[in-house]
């Protein structure tokens, strides 16, 4: 679309939220008195094809004993668990309704700060079909620290998000999705984050056919560095990833890495952002060995690494 038609989009919106669906589960967990209660939980999910399969978020659908999901029309049919992926939190749900219409899929990867975005879920369980709020996309390539552990490469927005959003798409002007929304900050405002299409893709991909992805995991939390950052730190390299906090009992923190160290090579790859880093890593699997360099006060040191899964 090359400018914003209000209309349109308003259609487009319209024609989305029908691949939308609410799904809400049913878990057992134990009271005081180890007795074991059933709990209700909630969430979104998107309709990727008319065979039933449904994206959604790994911790709205996990440990779920009972999975029910409702359509745009009001529709219930009872889900199935097909496969879950810990790292990117996203989990495929099915249904065995027919002539179900999916959500075409876009290209997280042209996402662009600044770029208009509609958020569109079911928060709070309420009534009457989904709800869609708008922001823009105010960065990407974010790691953040969540109840799960790391989420990284994560899109983060402003448009509303709330709890019962977990799972819904986010969508650009085109209807596309760009994203999954999956988590927010607490008792911050404007501040939301969704998993990017792309990364959810392949996910899906393992899942359906293996019923679960696992990715290797290297457990930073980290920065791309820029020629600003390394000058107002008067820091001696200006690329690289600079490590901010290392994840407890990862694999990062058994071979040596710490906070302030500035990874710049990995298996003598050249290391200048975030971004390149994931690349390589997700390239391995889990039991790979890899070397890395980092810069240490001045001095290069060498780790031997072996990556393990996501946990």
């Amino acid at each position: 679309m090359s400018s914003f038609d209000e209309k349109n989009v308003l259609d487009i919106l319209e024609k989305v939220t029908r691949s939308v669906v609410n799904i809400s589960t049913v878990k057992l967990v134990h009271n005081i008195f180890y007795q074991a209660v059933p709990v209700g939980g909630m969430g979104s999910g998107t309709v990727i094809d008319s065979k039933g399969f449904i994206l959604t978020n790994n911790h709205v659908v996990r440990g779920a004993k009972k999975i029910t999901v409702t359509l745009w029309n009001g529709e219930v049919l009872e889900g199935s668990l097909i496969g879950s992926c810990a790292l990117h939190d996203t989990a495929v749900v099915k249904v065995g309704g027919k002539d179900l219409q999916g959500a075409e899929l876009g290209n997280s990867d042209k996402l662009r700060v600044g770029q208009r975005v509609y958020a569109i879920g079911n928060p709070f369980g309420l009534a009457g079909g989904p709800t869609i709020t708008s922001g823009v996309i105010s960065a990407i390539n974010r790691t953040i620290e969540s109840q799960r552990g790391l989420i990284e490469n994560l899109v983060q927005t402003d448009a509303a998000i709330n709890p019962g959003n977990s799972g819904g798409p986010l969508v650009d002007l085109d209807g596309r999705v760009v994203a999954i929304n999956t988590a927010i900050i607490p008792f911050a405002h404007g501040i939301g984050f969704a998993i990017p299409i792309d990364s959810a893709k392949t996910c899906t991909r393992e899942m359906i056919t293996d019923g679960v992805s696992t990715r290797p995991w290297l457990g930073i939390i980290g920065l791309s560095l820029t020629e600003e950052i390394a000058n107002y730190y008067n820091l001696p390299i200006k690329r690289g990833v600079l490590v901010t906090k290392i994840a407890g009992g990862s694999p990062a923190e058994d071979a040596g890495i710490a906070a302030g160290d500035i990874i710049f090579s990995l298996d003598n790859v050249e290391i200048h952002r975030i971004e390149d880093l994931l690349e390589e890593i997700h390239k391995r699997k889990a039991g790979d060995g890899v070397r890395v360099i980092v810069l240490r006060r001045g001095r290069e040191h060498f780790f031997e690494v072996t990556l393990s899964e996501t946990p």
